[in-house]
């Protein structure tokens, strides 16, 4: 059955692939909302939808919607606007009776959803948060290797991501710590919930950079120790990205073994929304670890280079 959909952020960066996996899972979008008014990329989708660039005329019309009758009323929202308003328009999403699909982070700070958890009890709807690596085919086929070796069994880690963003990016809300959450919020969080997923909760955390534009630490995880660098700085991308002219780096080494998951990104919001449509999803539950985890990496001190680091920190990764 057809679901009515309205989405929040439909300007921004990751607007086109929750567009996508509507229209791919058949169904409707009927509202979006977004300040910017350079969404012509609705028209490839949904090209029939009421937009809105004011929050208060797209609140009252979702309203109206609700109050005509129960064909018309907005089953899901989709919020894709920047992260330190997802707490509020998930709120407008629960408080309009529509389920909630959110990106990540689901909030910044992990006191946020146990607010959250209370408004969805009282709604009586649902609060779902795009975790799709937990949906990649390589890292399913991980979690169940692991699931199946011995539990005291502890897999050494080096995660790199490496995605070259130019200055607009620190002009723009993304670079504003109190806004995105900074580079571990706004780029890490999707990977440190897989880590957290697949290699169980966090024992012990250190940082060894904490910058605008870059992070690395150290993470003891259940069954994983786990060296780990973020950046957004293209000088750091190795030069077989910058022959191919590639401006994203990715690469998870475990035990020394490459794990491949470069491929596969641009469909798994399709997977997580069939997910959600067929009764399943992620919700606060599942998100909470990892927002917990990237709080924790804001706040630390940084720790001297010693034991455990990335190898790229003794290489002279630039600063």
């Amino acid at each position: 059955m057809t679901k009515n959909f309205a989405l929040i952020g439909a300007a921004g960066y990751v607007a086109p692939r929750h567009l996508k996996a509507i229209k791919d899972t058949q169904n409707e979008l009927v509202a979006a909302l977004d300040p910017f008014d350079s969404v012509g990329i609705i028209d490839s989708f949904f090209p029939n939808a009421d937009f809105f660039t004011e929050p208060e005329r797209f609140d009252r019309h979702l309203d109206k919607r609700r109050r005509a009758d129960n064909k018309a009323k907005v089953d899901y929202v989709s919020v894709c606007s920047p992260n330190y308003l997802h707490d509020a328009h998930i709120r407008l999403a629960l408080r309009n009776q529509a389920h909630a699909i959110c990106e990540k982070p689901l909030v910044l700070n992990p006191w946020n959803l146990d607010a959250l958890e209370e408004i969805e009890k009282e709604s009586g709807k649902r609060i779902f948060n795009i975790l799709q690596l937990r949906l990649h085919p390589s890292l399913i086929a991980l979690k169940q290797k692991m699931d199946l070796l011995p539990a005291d069994k502890m897999a050494d880690i080096d995660l790199t991501y490496i995605t070259s963003r130019g200055k607009w990016y620190y002009y723009s809300w993304k670079g504003d710590v109190a806004k995105s959450g900074g580079v571990v919020t706004n780029i890490g969080i999707h990977f440190f919930d897989m880590l957290s997923w697949i290699f169980g909760e966090v024992e012990d955390i250190r940082v060894h950079k904490l910058e605008d534009n870059k992070a690395a630490g150290f993470l003891q995880l259940k069954r994983a120790r786990v060296r780990w660098l973020l950046s957004l700085d293209r000088n750091d991308l190795p030069q077989q990205s910058l022959d191919q002219q590639l401006s994203t780096y990715r690469s998870i080494r475990v035990d020394g073994e490459e794990i491949g998951f470069s491929d596969g990104f641009t469909d798994l919001h399709t997977e997580s929304y069939k997910q959600i449509m067929a009764g399943h999803g992620f919700g606060i539950r599942e998100a909470r670890n990892s927002i917990q985890l990237v709080h924790e990496i804001r706040h630390r001190q940084i720790s001297a280079l010693k034991g455990d680091y990335h190898p790229l920190l003794s290489k002279g990764i630039s600063s």
